[in-house]
Parts: structure tokens; C-alpha cells; sequence
């Protein structure tokens, strides 16, 4: 089945380029202009992955990403920046925001090709995976895991569960930033997870259990 992408970019001519470039590789494409553009495409399109600008006006790209990850029917939808910003606090704020991949103007489109490619082949590797963790993770391991944090750990975890980045993290709970990238850290060491996004669907997964159980 062919992969859905929604590309994002007020440059009209990149932005048709790209397009047709895409369309040649297999995919299927359909674009905006802008971030409000976007949440209305999203319930419609569906896309499986979708690539921004981040320097647009009315909404930028940062705050598109921030709506998408905090809507839980787009959450996992793979998100690669296309931009002229390429300093590192630039992409150190992507990354916490949750995209995928940051790719700076100007580029080759085969390494945007390749890109494309690597994320969707890692993303069909962590649903196989999910799905086996999820047939074969036994109740009793889960509430022993969730029982053995603590109150912050666990206060932690939702928040993660809930898309936050470590930054509104540390705003909710007068923490540092550094001091919530340790607690987060010793989340996945406890839950046995790899990433944020496992995190959050085993808190989910946990959640789920709970309630069916009541």
C-alpha cells in the first residue's frame, strides 16, 4: 500500500517540487501552505508521515509539531523538519518537540528519499515489536514495574505519556530540565523501554489494564 505524505511549506515552488519528486518515488502526496491549512487536512488526509518547514507564518512549525503530538490520533505520525534553521538549539528543540528527522536546506532529494525510507522501515520494526511486547508482557511484570516507582516517577510519566517535552515537564513541577532528563532516563531503564514513545504506549497499555479491570 502506498504511504501517505503531507508536505508543509510556504514556498509554493519547493513546495511543488518536492511534490512532484515524491510522486515519482511512489508516494502519495498532498500539500499546504501553512500550519492552519494543515490541522484541517489532518482528519481528511490521514497521512502517514509528514514534512514542515518550520519558518511559516501563523503558525511555525514548532508549534504545528506541538498540536500534532498532542493529539493522540497523530501522535506517532512521523514528522520530519525541512528547514533553513540548521543551529543546534534549533534541532536540539526539534528533537524535543518530537520529530523524526531534521533536514536543512538546501538538500538532495535522494537523502530525503532515504530518510523518508528509514523512518517508515524503523516504524514497521517498532509495530512488530510493540505488538509481540504487547502479546507476550505478562500483567503481573507490568504492576510490578508501575508499583516500584515513585510518586515523581510516576507524575513524570504521565506527563511523558502525554506528550510533553522535558522542558513543559519541568515548568509543571518546578523542576530543572537536566533533572527531568535523568527521571526520564531511569523511566526507560525501569520499564525496559527504548524511547519516549514506547514509554507512553506502556503507560497506555498499564492504563488500559487498570481499567478493565475495575
Amino acid at each position: 500500500m502506498k504511504k501517505k505524505i503531507l508536505i508543509i511549506d510556504d514556498d509554493i515552488n519547493l513546495l511543488n517540487s518536492m511534490a512532484s519528486y515524491l510522486v515519482s518515488e511512489g508516494f502519495i502526496i498532498d500539500i499546504a501552505t501553512n500550519g492552519h491549512q494543515v490541522l484541517k487536512k489532518l482528519n481528511i488526509i490521514k497521512p502517514n508521515l509528514i514534512i514542515t518547514d518550520i519558518m511559516m507564518p501563523k503558525i511555525n512549525g514548532y508549534d504545528l509539531i506541538k498540536q500534532i503530538r498532542s493529539d493522540k490520533r497523530w501522535y506517532h505520525t512521523p514528522v520530519i523538519f525541512l528547514t533553513a534553521k540548521g543551529m543546534t538549539h534549533d534541532r536540539i528543540l526539534g528533537y524535543e518537540l518530537g520529530c523524526n528527522a531534521y533536514v536543512t536546506k538546501p538538500f538532495y532529494p535522494d537523502e530525503l528519499i532515504s530518510i523518508i525510507n528509514n523512518i517508515f522501515k524503523h516504524l514497521e520494526v517498532w509495530k512488530k515489536n510493540t505488538n509481540n511486547h504487547t502479546q507476550n508482557f505478562n500483567n503481573e511484570t507490568k504492576n510490578l514495574i508501575f508499583n516500584s516507582l515513585t510518586s515523581r516517577e510516576y507524575s513524570i510519566l504521565v506527563l511523558v505519556a502525554q506528550g510533553c517535552t522535558n522542558k513543559e515537564i519541568a515548568n509543571k513541577l518546578n523542576l530543572s530540565t537536566r533533572n527531568i532528563e535523568k527521571y526520564v532516563s531511569r523511566l526507560l531503564n525501569k520499564t525496559k523501554t527504548r524511547n519516549r514513545t514506547e514509554l507512553a504506549k506502556l503507560t497506555l497499555l498499564n492504563y488500559l489494564h487498570i481499567r478493565q479491570g475495575e
